[in-house]
């Protein structure tokens, strides 16, 4: 079953609030709920009802096979198109798959971090 806006949105919310040392704001628009570890941006909720999406980390080779095989992915928006993707609603867009890209957001941000930094495993 394919996530409409809002819940790709309320499901990306949930999957980045059960990772540990999670903090997320508005620090750079009203528009754009932000969510970091340790300081580092690793999910961008965008809040407009007329664009419903997401914006997650990713590896530059999995992110291109992402917008390969859903028309609704697309390179990210806001930040460097090589690293990033955003993900709308549309077909093959499921809780389980917007869940797994913000948990593989997290864990490509984290496992970047300095040790010291790092999150207590997850």
């Amino acid at each position: 079953m394919s996530a409409a806006g809002d819940r790709l949105q309320d499901t990306a919310r949930r999957a980045a609030l059960a990772l540990p040392d999670v903090s997320h704001g508005y620090p750079f628009t009203p528009g754009l709920d932000v969510y970091k570890v340790a300081g580092k941006v690793f999910l961008i909720v965008t809040d407009d009802p007329d664009e419903q999406i997401i914006t997650v980390k990713c590896e530059p080779e999995h992110a291109r096979a992402q917008e390969r095989g859903y028309a609704s992915i697309t390179p990210g928006r806001y930040l460097d198109k090589r690293h990033w993707i955003s993900l709308g609603p549309g077909p093959g867009i499921t809780e389980r798959l917007v869940t797994d890209a913000v948990e593989d957001s997290y864990d490509l941000v984290a496992e970047r971090l300095p040790r010291r930094d790092r999150p207590s495993a997850r």
